[in-house]
């Protein structure tokens, strides 16, 4: 019985690990989601052109509003970043005597 819970709680850890996403890899995720939503533009335009022209507006204005609220999620994650990260710009801190 022991072992059996004591698998139980490992593999419940383990769940936790997987969906605790550290902050650097959802900017990278939400980048890469934002890319492809802009690279996706032009075979939207290819797509909707057989549309009646309130529908093809239609479709334009949700991926522009998909990429703009991706952009302030992206901008969101950014702020949340700790401004202890070494900025490359600034000069390197030197030990103290």
């Amino acid at each position: 019985m022991g072992l059996v819970r004591f698998g139980f709680i490992r593999k419940a850890d383990e769940l936790g690990e997987n969906r605790m996403l550290t902050n650097e890899f959802r900017i990278a995720k939400v980048q890469k989601t934002l890319r492809w939503f802009e690279q996706d533009i032009p075979l939207l335009h290819l797509r909707v052109k057989e549309l009646s022209k309130e529908r093809q507006d239609s479709a334009k204005k949700f991926a522009a509003a998909m990429i703009e609220q991706t952009r302030a999620e992206l901008h969101k994650l950014l702020q949340q970043q700790p401004n202890d990260q070494n900025d490359p710009s600034e000069a390197p801190c030197e030990a103290a005597d």
